[in-house]
């Protein structure tokens, strides 16, 4: 039989123990989660893992990053699993925008794309001084049996940027992929510079991913670079929150912290240290 003494002492502890789980919960402040799809050559940089726990510190956002090719990561933007986009093809970017996708595009920094390849460079492209002819030059010497390139293969914004200098060069893509000394890997750009390596192949990579990655590839040497068409900018584009359930409100918390003037000063610096260059210029300095 319960009293009302041992009734009124349950209640007591009840209420007791009640009252401590509401003042420990007050006192936790709940992470909000970001997700970030990004580009491999970004991932393979490091660029990530100096950035994001700035980022994670000043904001509270806890991020999780998707690292697939540009062309997945904007598919994963029309899906909406991504809240925020960190990506380099322009053209794709703008279409992105343009079909509702994403609120707006925000230029934040820039390297550039260069032809890599063994040392001695057997087909001469660094004698030359346009993209068409090196890219002409590629295909001849492919051909003839002379050289290997290889592709990532994976519609990223390097193998999109491939497939135009393909096309300034006035070269039918199908005629080039279905040549037996061009190599599609699928493939991100670390494990494609990799292979490029073992094989003694060329290359299309950015500049970051080189540079970051260069004492890994005794067999690679910077051949061909400098032309416009060369040019590789980066831009974060928010997902529209008017079309999927996001966190638009971190999205652009994320986009003001890398244009922010302290963050663009720290592109700036990102890679002087370590390998005696840049890997980005800041896009707003």
């Amino acid at each position: 039989m319960v009293t009302d003494f041992n009734l009124k002492t349950f209640l007591s502890i009840v209420l007791i123990f009640l009252l401590a789980l509401a003042v420990l919960s007050a006192g936790q402040v709940e992470e909000e989660s970001l997700t970030l799809a990004t580009t491999t050559s970004i991932e393979d940089s490091g660029l990530l893992e100096e950035f994001l726990p700035v980022f994670e510190e000043r904001t509270g956002y806890d991020v999780d990053v998707i690292a697939v090719g540009t062309g997945q990561a904007l598919e994963t933007g029309r899906r909406g699993d991504a809240d925020v986009l960190l990506v380099h093809a322009p053209d794709l970017e703008k279409e992105f925008v343009e079909e509702g996708y994403g609120t707006d595009r925000y230029f934040i920094m820039s390297n550039d794309f260069v032809i890599v390849g063994p040392s001695d460079d057997p087909a001469g492209l660094m004698d030359l001084e346009t993209t068409k002819e090196a890219m002409i030059t590629i295909k001849e010497e492919g051909e003839a049996e002379e050289l290997t390139f290889t592709s990532r293969g994976d519609g990223s914004g390097t193998h999109f940027q491939e497939q135009q200098l393909w096309k300034v060069a006035e070269i039918e893509l199908e005629k080039v992929e279905s040549g037996n000394w061009y190599q599609s890997l699928g493939q991100g750009m670390g494990p494609t510079l990799i292979t490029s390596n073992e094989m003694q192949a060329y290359t299309l990579t950015d500049r970051g991913s080189f540079v970051s990655m260069r004492d890994e590839l005794p067999n690679l040497a910077e051949i061909f670079a400098g032309p416009e068409e060369l040019d590789n900018p980066y831009s974060i584009l928010p997902v529209n929150p008017d079309k999927y359930d996001v966190d638009y409100d971190g999205a652009m918390e994320f986009a003001e912290f890398f244009q922010e003037e302290k963050t663009q000063e720290m592109i700036g610096d990102f890679g002087i240290e370590e390998y005696g260059e840049p890997l980005f210029l800041p896009g707003l300095l």
